[in-house]
């Protein structure tokens, strides 16, 4: 089950609730779930009312979350992450978020008062950087104090790190920007942190190199393919959980990734050495299929599970697959609305369903 925010962590406190432990344990059956998104520090917070990892107050909420996914036999990573200079100041009392570079990443901040529209960050210090790579693991730290069975960084588009690897948002001159190498430093940086807390077994990371919407100036430049190439290899002596790289969500033909087009997760296969998870919208059927082909050793499913907390069991006997409530996705009038109100097939009439014998 792959990360997705779900918007419930709707107290002061940003704690994980125990609405959120009957949530993540009635989809226990994926076999690993990735939490949504959990904020590594006060400064990564961007969106409303996404939990963090960073207070003693947060790790109990999330102790509550993961005894109750243990105790249906499934297995649960953090996704750890920061939104940097995607934030909006309504976070910050006023303040400007930080980021790579003073330059205004030109997207959108979901916060009290709605979607804004992001400001010129100011340029995060070297110290500040060197700073929130402890927070990383300080965070990593809080996960297996919450008895969490790994962690997965989240460097999706939009996030502080793909900020950081982006041309458009990091124009440093310092170690942390202009070349390929410099601009992935912190990458690595946040990796061997990690790697004083977790087992490199329980470490994975995840990218969307090929994002298109969405994110802002943060789309794919000239140098997005070597950039990838670099990072793959690199990646491929730290014997990670899994790479985890989410496919393309539109054409990129006319695109500077165009040369992705034709069997994107190939090119992934062919340049990493480790576990690799695919995200791309998957069924059951394409899902299949790609790990037939060899091009990935596991698949990650999002949205399905929003409506589907049985997505296995649905898979196993072939039974159609109920529809979420987009309104619902993100935030609902009660919390449990669109969120842990949605049947399993087994409280709902089975008749006629495709495959049932």
């Amino acid at each position: 089950m792959a990360s997705m925010t779900r918007g419930r962590a709707t107290n002061a406190g940003l704690v994980p609730t125990p609405l959120m432990a009957e949530y993540y344990a009635q989809r226990a059956s994926a076999g690993l779930i990735l939490s949504e998104g959990t904020w590594v520090n006060p400064q990564a917070i961007g969106f409303i009312n996404v939990p963090g990892m960073y207070t003693p107050e947060q790790v109990e909420g999330w102790k509550a979350v993961t005894n109750a996914v243990h105790a249906k036999g499934g297995l649960m990573f953090s996704q750890l992450g920061h939104l940097g200079s995607a934030s909006h100041p309504d976070f910050f009392d006023g303040e400007l978020p930080a980021g790579p570079s003073a330059i205004n990443p030109q997207t959108r901040s979901f916060t009290p008062e709605g979607f804004k529209d992001s400001l010129t960050p100011r340029e995060l210090t070297v110290a500040e950087i060197k700073q929130t790579v402890q927070d990383y693991k300080q965070a990593a730290q809080n996960a297996k104090d919450a008895s969490f069975d790994g962690v997965e960084v989240h460097a999706q588009a939009g996030q502080l790190i793909s900020q950081f690897l982006s041309l458009h948002t990091n124009q440093r001159t310092d170690d942390y920007g202009g070349i390929i190498e410099n601009r992935s430093r912190i990458v690595f940086e946040i990796l061997d942190a990690l790697l004083e807390v977790w087992d490199s077994t329980r470490i994975a990371i995840k990218f969307a190199p090929v994002a298109l919407s969405f994110v802002g100036i943060m789309t794919p430049d000239e140098e997005t393919i070597p950039l990838f190439i670099y990072l793959l290899k690199k990646l491929s002596g730290y014997n990670l959980a899994y790479l985890h790289i989410v496919g393309p969500a539109a054409d990129l033909t006319g695109t500077s990734v165009e040369a992705l087009q034709d069997n994107y997760f190939n090119h992934f296969r062919q340049n990493y050495r480790g576990r690799l998870m695919a995200n791309l919208g998957f069924t059951q059927g394409s899902g299949n299929a790609l790990l037939e082909a060899g091009l990935a050793d596991l698949v990650s499913f999002g949205a399905p599970y929003i409506a589907n907390p049985d997505l296995v069991e649905r898979f196993e006997h072939h039974l159609s697959l109920a529809e979420s409530e987009r309104d619902t996705w993100y935030s609902s009038p009660s919390d449990e609305e669109g969120y842990t109100d949605y049947p399993r097939a087994d409280d709902i009439s089975l008749d006629n369903q495709p495959g049932r014998a």
